[in-house]
């Protein structure tokens, strides 16, 4: 992104084990490690993805 203070991130599915989708965010004002339901392809249903560090 642009703005040089977003950093990339992946969302790993808490069941499969699976990184399913990347999405960015701001660490000065989100702290804390982002949790989502979202839909996991392998396991074809909504499941908790929480953040893991990407390889950059």
């Amino acid at each position: 992104m642009g703005n040089g203070v977003s950093i990339k991130i992946g969302l790993k599915c808490e069941e499969s084990g699976d990184i399913n989708y990347t999405t960015y965010k701001n660490p000065k004002t989100y702290t804390e490690k982002m949790a989502i339901k979202k839909y996991c392809p392998r396991l074809k249903k909504h499941t908790l993805h929480k953040e893991v560090k990407l390889k950059s």
